[in-house]
């Protein structure tokens, strides 16, 4: 863990945010975060396919960058999908 040093408009962006969806500052700036980095990462997803991702990664056992960069991030497991 470390120290992000942001400006004083985007914690307050952050701290009005995180109030409205009842999360903490840091927890609506790692929000932001990987939203952001699956945004840069697949372009071609909209909001609603982001947020179905960071779910499936959450279940897999939270966001992991190599298997976001792999692909592997959101993929259905077989047991998702009814194969066995």
């Amino acid at each position: 863990m470390g120290i992000v040093k942001i400006s004083e408009l985007m914690h307050e962006n952050l701290r009005v945010a995180g109030n409205a969806l009842s999360r903490s500052i840091n927890a609506q700036a790692e929000h932001w975060m990987r939203v952001g980095m699956l945004t840069e990462m697949h372009p071609e997803l909209d909001h609603r396919e982001i947020c179905q991702l960071l779910i499936r990664a959450e279940l897999a056992g939270g966001l992991d960058i190599a298997a976001a960069v792999t692909g592997q991030l959101g993929k259905p497991s077989a047991s998702s999908t009814g194969r066995h």
